[in-house]
């Protein structure tokens, strides 16, 4: 959620800014939101007014009871001024609540060297490693993930008898395999890099995510839930990634600064509907309603965010390394970030049967944004309770990762070749075979 008295201050700028992301209509009514600021500093200033003829009418009312004197006609006017305070303050309350339901609405502010541009095409690449597997460098036609799985147990119409498009069941080394790729993740994360493993609740309550910003914007890419039809329990969701869960551990909490950084990392399954992505990656495990991910979320000092952000991409890295997968960085443009995102890297993978780079992570500096939202703060040197930075990044997408071990590491006989990291994960085999 944005600062909203940023927003007091400079509205403009706040405008102009966000005039850098992605949208065809405005994110936010400038002529509502003027109107309620209108009518909240009238009622302020009448507020002040009030109790200031209060306390005088009061102090009036306490000299004449010592001399005597009949005060019935100021006890009225009191019991006016009280009436109109409680009005005032039930009409601001009001206010603020439309104030907060629409500032709930609005997408974070991009960074200053976040790069202009409305979609993916004005995004900037900043760093290649490793060689694509081509056609030609590898001597024969690449086969897709789906052909290659098939022998080692990857199974989409089991999935999709079981559950419907977009699903996939695991057998044998298929199953294992994505065992394998989630535990050297993690791993390497609490071995590495320094993070403390979790495991979190798969169903969360509507103000965990709206504390991370999925809700209320995000409510048709979300799967609901509910208990035997227990319409009177809290509305409540499956979770579309544990960064969720993991940022929201500490909602409504004042850390001590000694406390920072916060590092988690935890495998869970996420659940998205994919409601905007309707024709979209229909073919295969690029974009299912369930899959597997091993998250990385950090919560640090406002001061250290930026660079928190840099280390958090070289932790995404350094599973692809280890994994002796060609991928790319590159910096999300303003119209391609996420709702709640100031800045934003992607980590591509290299997909030899199509030919191209495609997400494997993202990872993003949330700034104040979701802490505003969840009031996670820390005492500053002053003291004084302060917003706190938030930051996640996939470390990485399970699936994805299996897809790209099978296409990148596929032989010419269709078997996969086991990255060496990899190895014990697997018993030490060297070779994947149907």
């Amino acid at each position: 959620m944005l600062d909203i008295n940023q927003l007091r201050r400079d509205l403009d700028g706040v405008l102009a800014q966000l005039q850098r992301r992605k949208n065809p209509q405005p994110y936010l009514d400038v002529e509502r939101f003027k109107a309620l600021e209108a009518e909240r500093k009238t009622i302020q200033t009448r507020t002040e007014q009030l109790q200031a003829q209060r306390n005088a009418t009061s102090k009036q009312i306490g000299q004449l009871k010592g001399k005597g004197g009949d005060t019935t006609e100021l006890m009225q006017q009191v019991a006016g001024i009280a009436d109109e305070l409680k009005a005032g303050a039930e009409r601001l309350d009001a206010l603020q609540a439309e104030l907060h339901t629409m500032l709930m609405s609005v997408p974070n502010l991009p960074q200053a060297d976040v790069p202009p541009g409305a979609d993916e095409t004005g995004n900037v690449e900043v760093k290649r490693w490793g060689r694509p597997r081509t056609a030609a460098a590898m001597g024969f036609a690449p086969r897709d993930h789906v052909d290659l799985g098939a022998a080692l147990g990857l199974d989409f119409d089991t999935g999709a008898l079981l559950s419907g498009s977009r699903f996939t069941f695991l057998r044998g080394s298929a199953a294992r395999l994505h065992r394998a790729l989630a535990q050297m993740m993690l791993d390497t994360h609490t071995l590495q890099h320094g993070y403390t493993e979790c495991y979190t609740p798969y169903i969360v309550n509507r103000d965990i995510l709206e504390g991370t910003g999925q809700l209320p914007k995000f409510k048709d890419d979300m799967f609901w839930v509910s208990r035997g039809g227990d319409d009177s329990q809290p509305e409540q969701y499956l979770i579309s990634t544990s960064e969720i869960s993991l940022t929201n551990t500490v909602r409504e909490r004042i850390l001590d600064a000694d406390q920072l950084p916060v590092k988690m990392t935890a495998h869970s399954p996420c659940f998205r509907s994919e409601a905007g992505s309707a024709g979209r990656d229909t073919r295969g495990m690029i974009r299912q309603h369930q899959f597997d991910k091993v998250e990385m979320v950090q919560i640090v000092h406002p001061e250290h965010s930026n660079a928190a952000l840099e280390e958090m991409v070289g932790h995404a890295e350094a599973i692809l390394q280890k994994l002796e997968l060609p991928y790319r960085v590159i910096t999300l443009c303003g119209g391609d970030m996420g709702f709640g995102a100031a800045k934003t890297y992607d980590l591509e993978v290299w997909l030899p049967a199509q030919d191209t780079y495609r997400e494997i992570s993202s990872c993003s500096n949330c700034d104040a944004f979701q802490a505003r939202r969840m009031q996670a703060r820390f005492r500053n040197a002053q003291g004084k309770p302060e917003f706190v930075h938030t930051l996640n990044g996939s470390g990485l997408a399970v699936g994805r990762a299996l897809v790209a071990v099978l296409e990148n590491h596929q032989q010419a006989n269709g078997s996969i070749h086991v990255p060496a990291a990899l190895r014990p994960y697997l018993g030490g085999l060297e070779v994947l075979r149907g």
